[in-house]
């Protein structure tokens, strides 16, 4: 397993931090995700076999946010 903090630009609420949450546990192998809004940040445990920083990030700029220093494509 591995863990990652995703930095995630454009948070503004509540609503915003369950939406992230819940594109983030859409992705395949993610096992636990706590996002904070006050960080602004996402931390994620995942399955490095079925699952990569760039597709999380990938998800995360998919619901219409940013993440700071990873390529999300």
């Amino acid at each position: 397993m591995q863990t990652d903090i995703l930095k995630v630009i454009g948070m503004t609420c509540g609503g915003c931090t369950s939406s992230v949450t819940r594109v983030l546990r859409g992705v395949p192998g993610v096992t636990n995700v706590a996002v904070s809004l006050e960080a602004g940040s996402a931390t994620i445990e995942y399955d490095e076999q079925r699952a990569t920083r760039a597709q999380l990030a990938s998800a995360v700029v998919g619901a219409g946010f940013g993440v700071d220093g990873v390529d999300g494509s």
